[in-house]
């Protein structure tokens, strides 16, 4: 079964590598996407087995080693199919 995440990132994690660390992290296993947000936040969706989308929710509640997260708010959804992930603006 498929889930899908839709997760908002805050603290220090633009200009950190947060968003290409993020795709690292997803690997081939969850599809979805990474973006910064005008508000400072990173912004995320993924979609994949419950266990791989957790397993990147967890990484996004650390991030890359320069990064300061305070917090990930996780809004579950309905999974529409994504394919591949990429970063975006």
């Amino acid at each position: 079964m498929t889930v899908r995440a839709h997760i908002f990132v805050t603290g220090r994690v633009q200009g950190v590598g947060y968003r290409a660390s993020c795709e690292d992290a997803a690997g081939t296993s969850v599809a979805g996407w990474v973006r910064n947000c005008a508000d400072g936040r990173v912004e995320a969706v993924f979609e994949g087995t419950k266990e791989a989308v957790e397993r990147v929710i967890a990484w996004c509640r650390r991030g890359p080693p320069a990064a300061r997260v305070t917090d990930v708010a996780v809004n579950w959804e309905t999974a529409q199919g994504e394919r591949g992930f990429a970063v975006t603006a």
